[in-house]
């Protein structure tokens, strides 16, 4: 399935049941693994694992493949692997401590030059 269609899918599915901040993050020059990750909350544990499992059944009724989910147990961070799209939905706290969009937005050189207190744009 072409990305921009299951990136489509993935967002429409959060919007669904309400996710909220959700972020889309071009990987494609930082990471070969994947093309994009997609990061969204959710309130509450319920919410979270009802966004992951929206993602998921859209996915499968587009004809798409899902990987594997992972942490639908705690309900606290869902991870959905859609192969060429990583989707992270997690509780507020739970994403302000990883912190994944500076993460992944982050290129190695200017996180090495913030560290070094010098400025690299």
């Amino acid at each position: 399935m072409d990305v921009k269609k299951l990136q489509k899918i993935a967002v429409d599915a959060l919007e669904d049941i309400k996710g909220r901040d959700i972020e889309v993050i071009n990987t494609t020059k930082l990471t070969a693994m994947f093309d994009c990750i997609i990061v969204a909350s959710g309130d509450s544990t319920r919410q979270v694992k009802a966004l992951a499992r929206s993602v998921h059944d859209k996915v499968k009724e587009a004809g798409g493949d899902v990987v594997s989910m992972e942490g639908e147990d705690s309900g606290e961070w869902v991870l959905v692997d859609l192969g060429s799209i990583v989707v992270h939905v997690m509780q507020p706290a739970v994403r302000a401590y990883y912190n994944l969009e500076e993460l992944w937005q982050t290129t190695p050189a200017k996180r090495a030059a913030r560290a070094a207190g010098e400025d690299a744009d």
